[in-house]
């Protein structure tokens, strides 16, 4: 732990410097302290400077909380015990073994195989059948193929490795022209097989999730192969990532590429794998409302966030899992209901941004004597453990995960060695494969942008699928043999969907 300490901090600092948008994991825990220092508060100028607490030397206390006698008549004390979490009941890494001549296409199938495809097939050509008897017949269509849509496929993921805006780019003139790949199919053709294209052509007369009923049984697939292939690691984290853009477009977008971001009409949570960043679950949420407010006034609603954890955590019941949690979903009310599943949480406090309720407002407000570098305070209920921890403003956390006697330890080079809780130390050192994840996972972004909302989603999954493709590619017999980077990966799937020699742009 100490190994992966050591990048703990400046992961904390970046962390509370971030300023994306939406759907970046709570701004990958950019809500993480309570700033003091004036000379710190331009990091979020449209934030405010303090992260919720009702000011520096207020006490109010976020709504819920408890006073000093309610805290007491609950149980909390300052009185520590020691936490032990029993050993892990479960296997983890890949569920079956690839052999060494497995391509990329053999690992994107184990999420998209053959059947998947030809549904898509099927469903294309009864909607624009249906679509035509409609509105008229449409005399340059003619019914798809398998082979067609996985060059369809292809085309679109194509736009991830190449980093080109348009997919429509591939049979242009300019710089993200491919003729390797354009040949294999026309434009024309394209458009024709885009315009029709659906998983369910049909609206079922009955489901569980009607607004997403053209995706849901290609998520319902994708979520049994996601945990027919892979067993994650001990501890994971529940995280909403980035889903717009790389994170180069999030430090340099202006505000009117923002304000257009804020009208996507869903949001989508993960569970992901902390030693491997395998997406091991995904949950998508649709907007209740069409409003301006829309999705940030879902973001405020702790029900919405728990309902999500909870979704995400529903099948790993009883084997022991540390979740790690932004401050949207951390609650006491969720911790204690996972602890009786054998589910063990650690997550980070906004006092803004999470539900305070049945927590003692004396940690959660600060102190009129300024705090030191490091110190750190520690109250308890049962196993569950509440942490105020000071490092340039109060980071807090609560936890049944790690114990509050045992400490751990932040290393910074410049400034040297910072003491601090093990639950500290461990929540940055597997966070930082959040961090790690939005540069990693930006490499299969599909740069394609449809304006339905089904179609968004659809995309989106089919980059998480690729992400998951090379991970289980990495941990094979066939990266061994042929040892290929992200961006050699994709390149080689995109050419084995498109069934093509080398699919380079041509510059």
């Amino acid at each position: 732990m100490a190994e992966c300490g050591r990048k703990a901090l400046s992961l904390l600092e970046a962390a509370r410097s971030r300023t994306s948008g939406d759907s970046d994991s709570d701004n990958c825990i950019a809500e993480v302290g309570e700033e003091e220092n004036p000379q710190h508060h331009h990091h979020h100028p449209k934030r405010g400077g303090k992260d919720g607490a009702g000011g520096g030397n207020s006490g109010a206390g976020p709504p819920g909380c408890l006073s000093h006698t309610q805290a007491e008549e609950e149980g909390w004390t300052e009185t520590l015990q020691d936490v032990t979490v029993p050993p892990y009941n479960d296997t983890h890494g890949p569920a079956q073994k690839m052999p060494a001549t497995a391509t990329a296409l053999d690992f994107f199938q184990l999420f998209v195989p053959d059947n998947c495809i030809q549904n898509m097939v099927t469903q294309t050509n009864m909607y624009a059948k249906k679509f035509q008897e409609r509105f008229g017949s449409d005399e340059g269509w003619r019914p798809v193929t398998a082979q067609e849509m996985n060059a369809f496929l292809g085309f679109v993921i194509s736009t991830s490795v190449h980093r080109c805006e348009s997919v429509l780019s591939i049979w242009s003139s300019g710089f993200f022209s491919n003729r390797s790949i354009a040949l294999k199919m026309s434009q024309s053709r394209f458009e024709k097989i885009l315009k029709y294209f659906h998983i369910v052509a049909f609206r079922p007369s009955q489901g569980s999730n009607q607004g997403l009923y053209k995706i849901q049984p290609f998520l319902d697939l994708l979520q049994q192969s996601f945990s027919c292939t892979f067993r994650p690691s001990q501890t994971q984290v529940l995280h909403e990532p980035l889903i717009d853009e790389d994170p180069v477009f999030i430090t340099t977008c202006t505000e009117r590429e923002l304000r257009k971001r804020k009208k996507r009409k869903f949001s989508l949570w993960v569970r992901q794998c902390t030693s491997t960043g395998f997406i091991c679950q995904i949950y998508v949420h649709l907007k209740e409302n069409q409003g301006a407010d829309g999705l940030a006034a879902l973001k405020n609603k702790p029900q919405l966030h728990s309902l999500v954890a909870k979704q995400l955590c529903h099948n790993i019941s009883g084997k022991n899992v540390i979740i790690f949690t932004g401050p949207s979903i951390t609650s006491l009310s969720l911790f204690s209901e996972f602890s009786k599943q054998d589910i063990y949480c650690c997550g980070l406090l906004s006092t803004r941004k999470s539900d305070c309720t049945g927590l003692p407002q004396s940690m959660l407000v600060c102190g009129s004597t300024p705090a030191q570098r490091g110190q750190s305070r520690v109250m308890m209920k049962g196993t569950m453990s509440l942490i105020s921890w000071y490092n340039k403003g109060h980071f807090r956390f609560l936890t049944n995960a790690y114990s509050p006697t045992k400490q751990g330890m932040i290393i910074k080079r410049k400034s040297g060695d910072i003491p601090c809780p093990l639950a500290v130390e461990a929540f940055a050192a597997h966070l930082s494969y959040i961090c790690k994840y939005d540069d990693k996972y930006s490499k299969y972004f599909i740069f394609h942008k449809p304006n339905k909302t089904w179609q968004q989603v659809f995309w989106l999954s089919i980059s998480i699928a690729i992400n998951n493709a090379y991970i289980l590619y990495k941990m094979s017999d066939a990266y061994a043999a042929k040892r290929y980077s992200r961006a050699q990966f994709g390149e080689r799937l995109v050419r084995e969907l498109l069934d093509v020699g080398d699919c380079s742009p041509t510059q």
